[in-house]
């Protein structure tokens, strides 16, 4: 496996503009305004790597940070509040949504990355912590909690390593070299599939979950996770906001996005579909299975072929 680094501290790889050295230079992430948050070392290096590129030539970018999918200020949980609590208000971190909702006539309390502590959910078997990535708490004219939602966001994992790749772009000519790094495709069905049916699950029951739990990621983590779960017609999309539905907004680069020097690469929503907790959870169990004894034809090839 053999990759490259596609953005580097939010600019692409071939972008030299002084925004975009200044940024590697200071590890600053432009997303959030902050330093990079993927520290490499004890040292205090930072990755710096946003989206990865396989070495094939028909491999497209895929997202690897999740701190990429907060540009323009968190413009994708404005969107998800305004999709779910189907008007635009303003967004706060936690309890300081309450005193502007007074003010507003409604805002949204953001529980989340940087916003509001995390909110954690309880044990499962009393084993190991699950945490929501975020929630939209809708606080009405009165500053009372009227409805809410959760956000789970996945980017890809990575395997291997990138270090050549880094290496080479932290120098003034930004010149572009190949390394190992690789994507964790497998994570998408052991990991992440089975802690939506359990987040989803839990929220089916939370009387003031009217609308479902809401799943973000870039498009490629969306089809192979969707590729993984039997398809659409395993899926059965097009269920309306309820309680136990589960919500895919594919959130990628801009079809027609282009990035002058000094910018960045433009988000937007790529595709939305509804299913619900129950669909996701039955189309998971039914996994195809290959045709009988092919455990028994590789044994009988590993023994016996002349090969």
């Amino acid at each position: 496996m053999a990759g490259y680094i596609h953005e580097f501290f939010g600019y692409r790889f071939d972008d030299r503009s002084d925004a975009a050295l200044e940024a590697a230079a200071k590890q600053w992430c432009p997303f959030i305004n902050e330093q990079c948050t993927k520290a490499l070392s004890r040292d205090g290096e930072r990755s710096g790597a946003c989206t990865i590129r396989q070495a094939s030539s028909s491999a497209t970018p895929v997202i690897c940070c999740p701190q990429r999918l907060y540009a323009e200020d968190y413009r994708v949980l404005q969107i998800i509040a305004e999709k779910t609590f189907n008007r635009r208000m303003s967004l706060y971190p936690g309890r300081r949504a309450i005193a502007h909702a007074r003010e507003e006539g409604g805002t949204v309390a953001v529980f989340g990355h940087r916003w509001g502590k995390e909110l954690k959910l309880p044990k499962r078997d009393g084993v190991g912590n699950y945490f929501a990535d975020w929630v939209l708490a809708r606080i009405d004219e009165h500053g009372k909690l009227a409805e809410f939602t959760s956000v789970e966001v996945q980017t890809i994992d990575t395997t291997g390593n990138y270090r050549d790749s880094r290496s080479a772009l932290l120098k003034p000519e930004r010149s572009i070299a190949k390394s190992t790094v690789g994507l964790n495709w497998e994570n998408v069905s052991k990991r992440i599939i089975p802690q939506l049916i359990y987040k989803g699950q839990i929220l089916q029951r939370e009387s003031l979950c009217r609308s479902g739990l809401w799943f973000v990621s870039p498009t490629p983590i969306y089809e192979r996770l969707l590729t993984r779960l039997g398809g659409h017609e395993n899926l059965d999309f097009g269920y309306a906001p309820q309680p136990g539905a589960l919500h895919f907004l594919r959130y990628d680069f801009a079809l027609d996005g282009q990035a002058s020097p000094g910018s960045t690469l433009p988000l937007e929503v790529t595709g939305y579909d509804c299913t619900t907790v129950e669909r996701v959870q039955g189309a998971f169990n039914r996994v195809r299975l290959p045709e009988p004894d092919v455990y028994g034809s590789s044994l009988e090839s590993a023994l016996y072929s002349m090969r």
